[in-house]
């Protein structure tokens, strides 16, 4: 298991976990591997936290990072920009967290409930991805929906 980073809302969150919640973390870890990758809001955690902690993890060509890298070596998958995505429809609009992609980088939305999303279409995305080549994946209603660029709609 790898967490992305600004898995805690700082460097103290760990600290203000409720017992039985740390019991589950603890229960969740069990049996298996952990990563804590540090982001920009938990860069350092604790020592009692279980598994380990690093700045980046590569796994052959893939790297696991919080911030998407400006050069980015060969694929990655990166956190901390949260992307969501907004479709609008004839009578309404639908606005949900998204996977951002390209095939050789991807974004994952957050998942906690205190982190927003940042619309694919905003310009921090576009050092990231070609226009032509970014692909969004909407999740909602249990599934994960692919949308072209082209159905996408600004904030």
């Amino acid at each position: 298991m790898v967490s992305l980073g600004d898995s805690f809302h700082d460097s103290h969150g760990y600290e203000r976990l409720s017992e039985p919640d740390r019991r589950r973390l603890d229960a969740l870890q069990r049996g298996r591997e952990w990563v804590w990758v540090v982001g920009n809001h938990d860069r350092t955690l604790p020592p009692g936290i279980g598994g380990a902690v690093a700045a980046e993890i590569s796994l052959g060509p893939l790297t696991l990072r919080h911030e998407p890298a400006p050069k980015m070596r060969v694929s990655e998958i990166a956190g901390h920009l949260h992307p969501a995505a907004k479709v609008r429809g004839r009578a309404h609009s639908m606005r949900c967290r998204a996977f951002a992609t390209d095939g050789r980088r991807m974004v994952l939305p957050a998942f906690g409930v205190l982190a927003g999303g940042l619309n694919v279409l905003d310009r921090a995305f576009a050092p990231l991805f070609a226009a032509s080549a970014l692909r969004a994946f909407l999740i909602g209603a249990g599934r994960i929906f692919p949308v072209p660029v082209a159905a996408l709609a600004p904030d």
